[in-house]
């Protein structure tokens, strides 16, 4: 099981919650503990680290690579939505500082039996965490056309989702990623396919991001944290398409700008107040040196805002 994990943005990251060595902190996504390693390296003796995942390989593989700082770092199989139930159940809040790296993790990208590479055949499964009932292949059978066509446009932004779902739906059942790939070049013209990098690209995002509910998890998980942390605490959030990006960038600006009174009024009268302030106010991008090193952190932002 090689969960080796290049940590996207790591410095920007590590910058960006400015870790205090007696503090909480909060690793969302512990995939392969790239970044958990380098958070727990700057703890000292009473600074904790919580990892979560719903990944029971990351859990695993994490947790070796965590097992040198011992009792500071604690691990839970979870989802991310749940940040604030998990925290007050183990009396480790308020935290100093969240870190989200939103989406599949490199690993279950490579990994082909998990069905998320469209590059390899394997089973429809595409779930981050194997205990979830829903899997690609119940989205793809059992939904309808016009579900799966609303999901293929609005979670993939695929201009051929009314078409690709027809032919998903009249091949059915469908059993293997290789099944879902010829369905869908089947369903795009030959000349439409040579726009926009691989064909199947835009649907498997979808039916991931469908699968694994992974915008209601990030706007659940994201009011959870800002919940969760101490006056002065940081939430970093990395995303990697525009989907993710918007929900953290209207839901920062929400903490940040939270008045709904119109905008010819002379004083606030709604009085909701201010949650938060921005640390970065336009979105932290990979530098040329890293692009080069890790390709994969070519679309990745990062976001960071301090709780009041």
């Amino acid at each position: 099981m090689d969960f080796h994990h290049v940590p996207v943005l790591l410095q920007e990251c590590l910058g960006g919650l400015a870790i205090d060595p007696a503090g909480t902190y909060v690793d969302c996504t512990l995939g392969g503990g790239g970044h958990s390693f380098e958070i727990a390296q700057r703890l000292g003796p009473q600074g904790r680290l919580i990892c979560f995942d719903q990944d029971e390989n990351a859990l695993k593989a994490g947790g070796q690579r965590l097992a040198p700082f011992g009792e500071r770092v604690t691990l839970v199989r979870t989802n991310f939505a749940n940040i604030l139930e998990v925290i007050d159940h183990l009396g480790m809040g308020p935290v100093n500082g969240v870190l989200m790296d939103i989406g599949v993790s490199s690993h279950q990208l490579d990994e082909g039996d998990r069905g998320f590479s469209f590059h390899q055949d394997a089973p429809l499964d595409m779930r981050m965490d194997q205990e979830n009932p829903v899997s690609a292949e119940t989205v793809l059978n059992e939904w309808s056309e016009a579900e799966i066509a609303r999901i293929l446009w609005e979670y993939g932004e695929e201009k051929w989702s009314k078409r690709i779902a027809q032919f998903i739906v009249n091949r059915r059942p469908l059993k293997t990623t290789g099944d879902l790939v010829d369905a869908i070049k089947a369903a795009i013209p030959a000349g439409a396919r040579r726009e926009g990098g691989h064909p199947a690209r835009r649907t498997f995002q979808a039916v991931r991001i469908a699968v694994n509910d992974e915008l209601g998890v990030l706007e659940r998980g994201l009011e959870g944290a800002i919940q969760s942390l101490a006056p002065g605490g940081r939430l970093a959030v990395i995303t990697f398409h525009s989907l993710e990006d918007r929900i953290v960038k209207q839901t920062f600006h929400r903490w940040v700008n939270p008045c709904t009174c119109p905008p010819g009024f002379p004083v606030c009268v709604c009085g909701k107040p201010q949650l938060a302030d921005h640390v970065t106010r336009k979105p932290v991008t990979a530098t040329e040196g890293e692009l080069e090193n890790n390709p994969r952190s070519r679309s990745a932002k990062l976001r960071v805002v301090e709780k009041r």
